[in-house]
């Protein structure tokens, strides 16, 4: 992995494994990710604590890795898990962390692009 371009972090995106739904985005340093791969539980690098930090290490909400994607630049990752505890993943209790709608004039009706004209 490319720790070189974020301060030594990589964006980590979390899906889960069968519903598809996107359940939450980390970073990880490089101790977080080999965590992640040596205990096959999702590690993050919190930048405001300036800690690793297994997610559901207090809650029970434990996100049990399944398979990792990386993107054709080796700066990000796609970690698609399986919930563990109640399922829900982000700290306001909501499943997801992805639960607020932004509602913007036209966003469905586009054919193509976001804020362009459609061809």
């Amino acid at each position: 992995m490319d720790f070189s371009k974020l301060d030594g972090l990589i964006p980590a995106v979390v899906q889960d494994r069968t519903s598809g739904e996107v359940l939450m985005v980390g970073f990880m340093n490089d101790a977080a990710w080999r965590i992640t791969l040596d205990t096959g539980y999702v590690t993050f690098f919190s930048r405001t604590r300036n800690k690793l930090w297994t997610k559901g290490e207090t809650s029970g909400n434990r996100l049990a890795v399944r398979q990792i994607f990386t993107d054709c630049d080796d700066d990000t990752v796609l970690v698609k898990v399986d919930r563990e505890g109640d399922g829900n993943v982000c700290h306001t209790g909501q499943r997801s962390c992805f639960y607020t709608e932004v509602n913007w004039p036209g966003v469905g009706n586009r054919e193509s692009g976001v804020g362009g004209d459609a061809r």
